[in-house]
């Protein structure tokens, strides 16, 4: 690597270091290192703010600003107080069985949406139904995020990875709901478990809020019966536009900021007290972070990085599945998996293509979708869903540390794809 490239990494690294030992505030981290980064040249204005690759992914970021604003006003008609109350009431007030509902509609809803959009829709409730049983919502909040990045692993469209994987491979939906979703069914059923140990101390029963919680009409928590007929009806249209926006012609991006828009104006709101909700520093802080990992990836520091990892196992199908597999899930945790998997699906599809493009071969790229969507829970910026929750919990003054979101997406990381191994190897190399 250039010179460049090494002192782009030694940039990246030590902002890195500053973000997990919180020191110094982390979107002054991401902004700052950005900065340096565009000061000494491993990135440019050309790159930053416009390349797909190694720039700031205003897809990403407008995705995130449209569900917000929707968000923000459906948070206006009580609708979160209603599904708080429902889920709290189906689990009896058991603390236990409710992280259970939330874990399962996110996993499932993960798998047909984007995460980010699953967790901003699911954080909301959360943080009611905790303060309705009086426990800690931090726990279900890691958890939630946890089962996000999981479930969307089972389909093309539950995370942007799978999307480029598709279009690199010419896997279809159908593959990818085949050969993942039966995985990811045990693994969101090993989280639950894993979160019944990590979470013990957070199922505190208390009889007397079961008792009132049981007595409450959820009908009662709705303030806004007008807007929540148009709320859920522009949210309703928005979520068929997603599954429908290659037919469109619209990016999500495009169709959740026309959303949010087109709610806000139906809503006689007042703008500015509805943009007041939207977690602008954690914008800033995505928008920083896409500059850093943009940098390494304009100094050909990823690619150096993969190259040298596939180069070395090549001709060897099982043990480059195994260190596809392990690398994706390492560097997925510290880099957004985006441009990870952007720069990887290249080499990738040379390695298929050496081993005659064999349906065995086909292994390779489920290696790397399953290392770089499981890889990105093991970190608090691991992946996009991770870093908008603990915004969301911060506002809500409820702050999630780095290590407090780490120590446990570390143990589900390693445990999650250690279970790839034996599912990999018995399906493409034993059935």
């Amino acid at each position: 690597m250039s010179t460049l490239a090494w002192i782009a990494v030694a940039i990246f690294a030590s902002a890195y270091l500053l973000i997990a030992t919180e020191k110094v505030n982390r979107v002054a981290v991401a902004l700052g290192g950005a900065s340096i980064m565009l000061a000494i040249g491993a990135t440019n204005a050309e790159h930053a703010f416009f390349s797909e690759d190694a720039g700031i992914d205003w897809n990403v970021i407008f995705l995130l600003l449209g569900m917000m604003l929707i968000v923000s006003v459906l948070k206006r008609t009580g609708v979160f107080e209603y599904v708080a109350i429902w889920s709290a009431k189906r689990a009896r007030g058991r603390p236990f069985p409710v992280m259970v509902i939330l874990l399962v509609v996110t996993g499932v809803v993960s798998a047909g949406l984007d995460n980010v959009t699953t967790v901003l829709l699911v954080a909301p409730v959360t943080l009611l139904v905790c303060e309705r049983l009086g426990v800690p919502p931090e726990p279900f909040l890691i958890a939630e995020v946890l089962a996000s990045n999981i479930g969307g692993t089972a389909t093309l469209v539950g995370d942007p990875p799978n999307i480029i994987i598709a279009s690199r491979s010419g896997l279809a939906f159908n593959d990818f709901l085949s050969v993942l979703a039966p995985f990811i069914v045990v693994v969101l059923v090993v989280l639950i478990l894993l979160c019944r140990v990590m979470f013990r101390s957070a199922f505190r029963y208390d009889a007397a809020r079961a008792e009132r919680i049981m007595a409450l009409r959820e009908a009662d928590a709705i303030r806004d019966r007008r807007l929540v007929v148009i709320s859920l009806s522009v949210l309703a249209l928005v979520l068929a536009a997603f599954s429908l926006h290659t037919l469109l012609g619209l990016e999500p991006s495009v169709v959740a900021l026309l959303g949010g828009l087109l709610l806000l104006a139906l809503s006689r709101l007042d703008a500015t007290e509805v943009a007041k909700d939207v977690e602008w520093p954690t914008l800033v802080f995505f928008a920083g972070l896409f500059v850093m990992v943009g940098a390494l990836v304009a100094t050909g520091v990823i690619d150096t990085l993969a190259r040298a990892a596939t180069g070395a196992v090549e001709g060897k199908l099982w043990p480059a599945t195994l260190l596809l597999l392990w690398a994706s899930a390492g560097l997925s945790a510290i880099v957004d998996n985006i441009p990870y998997v952007a720069t990887m699906s290249p080499i990738v599809a040379e390695l298929v293509r050496a081993e005659g493009g064999l349906d065995k071969a086909q292994v390779l790229w489920w290696a790397l979708a399953i290392g770089a969507d499981l890889g990105g829970n093991a970190t608090a910026v691991g992946a996009s869903a991770n870093v908008v929750v603990l915004g969301i919990a911060e506002r809500a003054g409820h702050r999630i540390s780095f290590w407090g979101f780490t120590k446990y997406g570390l143990i589900v990381t390693v445990i999650s794809v250690a279970l790839a191994v034996p599912y990999l190897w018995l399906r493409f190399f034993v059935l």
